[in-house]
Order: structure tokens, then sequence, then C-alpha cells
């Protein structure tokens, strides 16, 4: 009996804050957790329709995400199947998520959709502060977020081990890291006289 895959999503953009919410959350989640081979995790960022081999090769789906839901910031939410907007005349949640609206759409007209779909989704609290970190209230969330996470990928049979001090590849880039834009170093001001 093959296993089905697992595909772990984190989308967002990390330029503007509290929009990098999805893709911190499954960096977190891959630093962290060693996983079975079936379990694919993938830095999404922005990608769009470059996302949907990923999903039509998935029978279980989990998405972080910074959702608009028009809540306190802060406050988790998680969407499941039918909730999750499927089509662009379905509410905008997020400012990148008309690609992922589409990339769900076609998903579904190809007859590759995933059986379980899952979003967890964070309400931001800013997402038009270019080059910022997540706020400390957004990042705050990431553990209750990947705690989620990792109840779903039980209920499906998979298997998490911690990596505790085990050495991995990053999923993101160190220039990327959290740590860098915590420090308000990846775009640091230029020298000279301006």
């Amino acid at each position: 009996m093959t296993q089905e895959n697992v595909l772990v999503l984190g989308i967002g953009n990390l330029l503007w804050a509290d929009e990098g919410f999805g893709v911190r959350a499954v960096d977190e989640l891959h630093r962290q957790w060693r996983f079975p081979e079936r379990v694919i995790l993938v830095d999404g960022g922005t990608q769009g329709f470059n996302l949907l081999p990923h999903v039509q090769a998935a029978r279980r789906v989990i998405v972080f995400d910074a959702i608009d839901y028009g809540l306190a910031p802060g406050t988790i939410k998680v969407l499941e199947n039918g909730q999750v907007p499927r089509f662009l005349r379905a509410k905008k949640l997020s400012l990148h998520q008309t690609g992922f609206q589409e990339v769900l759409a076609v998903a579904e007209l190809t007859e590759h959709f995933p059986l379980e779909l899952v979003l967890i989704g964070v309400q931001p609290l800013g997402i038009e502060d270019y080059g910022a970190s997540l706020n400390p209230i957004i990042k705050s969330q990431i553990p209750t977020a990947l705690t989620i996470a990792l109840s779903w990928l039980q209920r499906w049979g998979c298997k998490a081990e911690s990596r505790e001090s085990e050495s991995t590849e990053p999923l993101l880039p160190a220039i990327l890291s959290m740590d860098r834009f915590d420090a308000a170093a990846l775009f640091p001001a230029p020298a000279g006289n301006c």
C-alpha cells in the first residue's frame, strides 16, 4: 500500500512584515521537526501557479498564511476543506491569495484536488512595513500554528520527530532568516552621505 503525499505550504511575502507569517511558520516547522519522506514542506512565497504541481500531487494539504479575517491581530483561525475559498468570486483574504485561489480552482478542474485541505491563518497586525520582520504578537503565534499543524499531521499518520540539536539544511536562504529581519540587517543603510 502506497502512502499518500502530504504538502505543508507556507505562503506570503517576507518583505511585507506580517504578510510573511506563512513562510516563517513552514520554515520553523522544518527547523524543529523531521517528517516521513511523503511529507513535503514548501516555501510557497508568492509563487502562484508554480505551486500547482505541488497541490496536484498531494492528497492532503496544510497551508500557513496571514489572513485578514477582520479579527484581533494575532488571532489564529483554521479553515477546513470547503471553508477555504477556491474561486476568484470568493472573498479575498490576503494580498496574494487570488493567485492561490486560482491554483486551487485549477487543481479541482483537473480532478487533482486534495482530499483534505487545512488553512491555518493568523490575523496580521501590519503588512505595509517594507523590509520589517513579523510583529511580536504575530511571531508569538508561530508555536500555536505549528501545534495545530502537527495535530493534523499526526491525524494523517505522519509522525514528527524532533530535530533537537540536529543540523539540517535550512528551508530559507540565510539572508532571509528571521534573525536578519529582526536585526533590521536585511536592508542596511547606505554608506556615506545621501
